[in-house]
């Protein structure tokens, strides 16, 4: 049963919202819609093939952040590993939901397993089964204090992905340097193809890695790229996002 939220919480969780910058946006946004035939047929002509960094956005719902930013917290040390639900508008990635997965993971890294699968597959048949039609499009998991950014296993991972289950999205979730009722620490990312080579540019945003990371960093950074992130809500949304963050926070 959903208790009123007391005031601390309350105030915690309009910080959170503040620091994260969620924008409220109106119920009958076309956010919201899904058209399964107009979705289809704008993935059909693949342009991500034309253009290697063709997606630069990302838009996640309040519902989807705190999710994973609970099930990453919920890992402690260990990485965890989760699917995150939605669809493409144009150049922007929009994730609706996210869902965590059934692995174990350690301490540098996460891989899913058959039963894993087996569990996206129901998962996502069953969302279907009662009116949830948007598709999964992208994986989210944690690094524990050591920031976002994707290593060569993820790499490997998110290639794998872009291979077959285009288009797809990598997000990273730092719980660490999620300060408790604050700004959750981030990034979402796409890999290039195996044969591209990216211009010279130095890293987007300055992040400090450990030193034991810095080699894993550093050699494959070049391989992917980041995409501008922000977050929305819906009043809507409010009753589930407080039952959330009453349960979780």
């Amino acid at each position: 049963q959903l208790r009123k939220l007391d005031s601390s919480l309350l105030a915690a969780k309009k910080r959170f919202e503040m620091e994260n910058e969620i924008q409220e946006i109106d119920d009958s946004d076309s956010i919201y819609q899904f058209d399964e035939e107009s979705y289809y047929k704008s993935i059909s002509h693949t342009p991500w093939k034309d253009d290697v960094s063709y997606y630069k956005y990302v838009r996640i719902s309040a519902i989807a952040l705190i999710k994973m930013a609970m099930h990453a917290r919920s890992g402690g040390e260990l990485e965890v590993m989760g699917l995150m639900q939605g669809k493409v508008i144009g150049d922007t990635m929009v994730v609706m939901d996210a869902f965590a997965l059934p692995v174990t993971g350690t301490e540098t890294q996460v891989n899913p397993q058959t039963e894993a699968y087996i569990y996206i597959t129901q998962y996502l048949s069953k969302s279907r089964e009662i009116g949830k039609e948007e598709n999964a499009i992208g994986w989210y998991h944690s690094h524990p204090g050591y920031g976002c950014w994707l290593s060569g296993i993820d790499v490997s991972t998110q290639m794998s992905y872009q291979q077959f289950q285009e288009p797809w999205l990598a997000v990273v979730i730092d719980p660490k340097r999620t300060i408790s009722s604050g700004k959750v620490e981030i990034g979402a990312f796409r890999a290039y193809p195996e044969d591209y080579h990216p211009p010279n540019e130095a890293p987007s945003e300055y992040q400090t890695i450990p030193l034991d990371k810095i080699e894993d960093f550093g050699v494959h950074c070049k391989r992917y790229y980041p995409l501008e992130t922000s977050f929305f809500k819906s009043s809507l949304d409010s009753t589930l996002l407080d039952l959330l963050w009453n349960k979780y926070w």
